[in-house]
């Protein structure tokens, strides 16, 4: 039988978690002992980079003593002390963030033995690229049996990696055909995408589809979508308060919104809706029928945004509200218009903690890489609406940020990176494809300034807006700028559009096909 080979070069192979393996009995040197097969294909340890720091494990001075190992001398004292005040008052929340600070500064102060380096001048790790990509490109191939609980979740999956291999600059128009294949099984008749063949379609994974199809692009990926189906569909869900659910019968809710006005938008859908909608009973005309109001009842006392009115803030569901109201006008007219925006900048300033640097979802909840992306990607739609429309030809000098860059960065590098490939919530957790995908999102939205134009791809005057976004990279820091630029420019990843989450190309490419293509449905 002949070897299939992966698109990774190589022979192909479970996708390798450490919550799904058992232990096997290895040598002094790590090997598999058990193991008679051929090692071509497989990882191969690498020698150890010479390190310029002592690790926890080296504890002994010359003398015999005892001492603790230094931080990097790049690494500020902000990123490698406890805060200066703390509260008295000890609570099960309190004692589990301090863990989780103390798991963390190792991390950042670039001592912790599983660091290898090398380090910039700063004190920040490289960004393991290569590691990145082998784990990708695994969690592409076959997944242990653990992992049929997560079969509604396939398109997500699919999204994740190629997500995260975009930003990584690879070029994943090799997986069209692939992707086509996988996805056709998955739209229903009745308009939109289930998780499976069979399965229910559901918001959520219409919209993880149509971004995927989009990243792969060709006109053989873009016309397997029924849009006229998808109209339809996407019409039922419309609720009389304005919103949406995510599915026929399920929940309503700003994810729900979110996903489905992308989804409509991407694809170029009408703006009415069906006639068969039930939400015209009720007075609603219109896809984007008091849709921004019900999002401004969704923010909450606190600032952030919740998942529906009444509910608590949470990250995910601000950054889904904050998308959803850019996708349907101008950040400074829609987000003023809906939000109390002080009050949000006080409760999203309040989700980057130090030490760490990362971002909380919730407030007295701990940092966790994907909020690089959750509430990471929510500071440029902000940004831009205070800033206002931009020159096309972009900014004269890139405006002071709103929050730390530094912070978020030394977080990921230091903190982020599995040791084997793959990206991670935090120290002591497994990497998975979905925190790979929104860590290095996060990543990449520190390395852009992100700003909306007059300059549109899309001629529609309601959603041209959505395409008129652009970005420049923030350059190497000088020093002198109280939120440098810690990373090195090998280590730049790729833009993603601040709203769709995939590369500017591929949703303006998706959207100007549909464009040129419009459905005419019969009413």
């Amino acid at each position: 039988m002949p070897i299939v080979i992966a698109a990774a070069g190589k022979p192909r192979r479970k996708v390798r978690f450490s919550s799904n393996q058992t232990s096997r009995p290895t040598d002094a040197q790590g090997r598999d002992t058990k193991s008679t097969s051929s090692s071509i294909g497989r990882r191969q340890p690498s020698a150890p980079t010479p390190r310029k720091h002592t690790s926890l494990d080296q504890r002994s001075n010359s003398s015999g003593g005892m001492y603790e190992p230094q931080a990097h001398p790049g690494v500020p004292a902000l990123f490698q002390e406890l805060p200066s005040l703390l509260d008295a008052l000890c609570t099960e929340t309190s004692e589990v963030q301090s863990e989780t600070v103390n798991k963390c500064l190792p991390f950042l102060k670039g001592i912790h033995n599983s660091q290898a380096g090398p380090f910039n001048r700063f004190g920040v790790p490289s960004l393991n690229q290569n590691d990145h990509l082998i784990y990708l490109y695994d969690s592409l191939e076959d997944y242990p049996e653990g992992f049929a609980g997560m079969d509604a979740s396939r398109p997500w999956m699919v999204y994740w990696v190629l997500a995260g291999l975009s930003l990584l600059g690879e070029d994943v128009t090799k997986y069209r055909e692939r992707v086509i294949s996988t996805f056709t099984p998955m739209q229903n008749p009745t308009g939109g995408m289930g998780g499976g063949h069979g399965q229910l379609s559901h918001c959520a994974s219409s919209y993880a589809t149509v971004l995927a199809l989009a990243m792969v692009g060709g006109e053989e990926a873009f016309e397997l979508i029924d849009r006229e189906a998808m109209w339809r569909w996407l019409g039922s869900l419309k609720q009389p308060d304005g919103g949406f659910r995510v599915c026929v019968g399920g929940e309503e809710d700003v994810r729900g919104a979110y996903c489905a006005m992308v989804v409509h938008s991407l694809l170029n859908l009408p703006l009415e809706l069906p006639p068969d909608a039930e939400a015209r009973q009720h007075g609603l005309e219109t896809f984007t029928s008091g849709l921004s109001e019900y999002l401004s009842r969704c923010q909450t006392y606190e600032g952030g945004i919740s998942g529906s009115p009444g509910s608590e803030a949470h990250g995910a569901y601000t950054f889904c509200a904050l998308a959803c109201l850019c996708l349907m006008g101008p950040p400074e007219v829609m987000v003023s218009r809906c939000m109390d925006v002080p009050l949000l900048l006080s409760w999203l300033s309040a989700r980057q903690y130090a030490p760490e640097g990362g971002f909380s979802g919730r407030t007295n909840k701990l940092v966790d890489g994907c909020y690089s992306h959750w509430v990471g990607t929510c500071w440029p739609l902000v940004q831009s609406a205070l800033n206002g429309v931009q020159s096309a030809t972009g900014p004269e000098r890139v405006p002071a940020n709103l929050y730390s860059r530094e912070g978020l960065t030394r977080y990921i590098l230091g903190c982020c990176q599995s040791k084997f490939g793959g990206l991670r919530d935090k120290p002591g957790k497994h990497p998975d494809s979905y925190h790979t995908c929104y860590t290095l999102t996060g990543l990449s939205s520190t390395q852009y300034y992100h700003y909306h134009t007059t300059s549109s791809v899309s001629s529609d005057e309601g959603f041209g807006s959505a395409y008129s976004w652009k970005c420049t990279p923030i350059p190497a820091s000088d020093d002198s700028s109280s939120d440098q630029n810690v990373f090195d420019e090998k280590d730049r990843l790729k833009a993603f559009h601040p709203i769709f989450v995939v590369p500017h190309a591929a949703a303006e490419s998706l959207r100007v096909w549909c464009e040129h293509r419009p459905i005419k449905p019969e009413w």
